[in-house]
């Protein structure tokens, strides 16, 4: 046994009773009330008792047990000085009651103290307290030595199940107590997380759809500012419109993503490259379940890609393909390349760093570069 069992008290959840069953509960009150009747018949039951004997008696039962109260409350707090010398009081009041010749309220509280002690202090102050009073009951009993022994051993065994049964229930009441916590730590982890998707989702539909949008609004106005043609003015600001509503559908379909409801990948990414001018899709190997979260990202790349396009590389044709493999998805961007635009330099950026963010939340990766020609976009995120 290491040291540290010997000065540790019991825990706080098992001196407090916390999680007792009701059934044991009023098995252990029934215990009590049998205790201290036993105590109380043993006290007034003799004949000799009168007058102020009898008040002394009181005055004696009514001290012992706001003893064995201060007692339990003092072990509650961990409070060995005071727990000591509570059990002191209570052996000397033993001592007095047997030298007053009340033999059985001695005993009981002698045999009280040890199991007490055993049961609440560390076992470095509660062996020798139990020992003591043991020894003194043994002493003063006038049993055969078998019976004496026999009762000793019962005694202390009896302190030693109640305190290994209390630490046991409190160490079930810990264990309960961390698994709670830890739930509420999961369930508040969880919903941050959900904060976290639905800003990503909310932030993504906002910078493709106003990104798209600002494309052909700067491209009106630089056209503006040269005295071009009108209907070439007129096309940009109709553009630009037919972007705001793709941004609404994109908005309305993040919703729909935050609430489990996707459409078929395959069908998104037709209808993506169905609006813009040069683009196609191709799409290779048996369909395989995703989640959201992969799924949506797969989306905004593909969408992030060709907002880039057509802002770095206007006119260049643009080829998606969506690649189904044994435990991943694979999707490659690729455009012709071409001369930049007027709007290349627009922009803060960060379009790349965010959809390679997105790739690695989810255990994937993003490579982006130009090639021999153009420039080519490559997502992997595993299913």
């Amino acid at each position: 046994m290491t040291e540290n069992a010997w000065t540790r008290w019991p825990s706080r959840e098992a001196l407090s009773g916390v999680g007792v069953t009701p059934a044991r509960r009023a098995f252990g009150l029934a215990a009590r009330l049998i205790t201290l009747g036993f105590f109380l018949w043993a006290t007034f039951s003799d004949s000799h008792l009168e007058g102020w004997g009898v008040a002394t008696a009181i005055l004696g039962v009514v001290l012992c047990g706001a003893a064995v109260v201060a007692y339990f409350r003092t072990t509650l707090e961990h409070r060995l000085p005071p727990s000591l010398g509570l059990l002191v009081l209570l052996f000397v009041m033993a001592v007095v009651a047997l030298s007053s010749g009340f033999r059985s309220p001695a005993f009981v509280l002698w045999c009280g103290c040890a199991v007490i002690a055993i049961e609440r202090l560390p076992l470095m102050a509660a062996l020798p307290v139990t020992a003591v009073s043991l020894s003194v009951y043994a002493a003063a009993a006038d049993d055969g030595w078998l019976t004496t022994v026999a009762t000793t051993a019962g005694l202390a065994l009896a302190g030693y199940v109640l305190r290994l049964d209390a630490e046991a229930r409190g160490g079930a009441q810990r264990l309960l107590a961390q698994e709670r916590a830890a739930r509420v730590a999961e369930a508040e982890s969880a919903a941050l997380a959900e904060r976290a998707r639905i800003a990503r989702e909310i932030h993504d539909v906002l910078a493709h759809s106003l990104s798209a949008q600002l494309v052909h609004l700067e491209a009106a106005r630089l056209l503006i500012e040269r005295d071009a043609d009108r209907d070439k003015i007129l096309d940009r600001v109709v553009a630009a419109r037919g972007m705001a509503r793709e941004g609404l559908a994109e908005t309305r379909q993040a919703l729909s993503a935050l609430r489990g409801e996707l459409s078929p990948l395959e069908d998104f990414l037709s209808e993506l490259v169905a609006t813009a001018d040069g683009a196609d899709v191709t799409v290779t190997g048996e369909r395989r379940p995703m989640s959201a979260e992969a799924s949506q990202a797969v989306r905004r790349v593909a969408q992030e890609s060709l907002t880039n396009a057509r802002k770095h590389a206007p006119g260049a044709r643009v080829h998606l393909r969506l690649e189904y493999g044994e435990h991943q998805v694979r999707l490659d961007v690729r455009d012709s390349g071409g001369p930049p635009g007027e709007l290349a330099g627009s922009g803060a950026g960060y379009g790349l760093l965010g959809m390679r963010e997105r790739a690695e939340l989810l255990g994937g990766s993003l490579e982006a570069g130009p090639q021999e020609e153009g420039f080519a976009v490559t997502l992997k995120v595993p299913v």
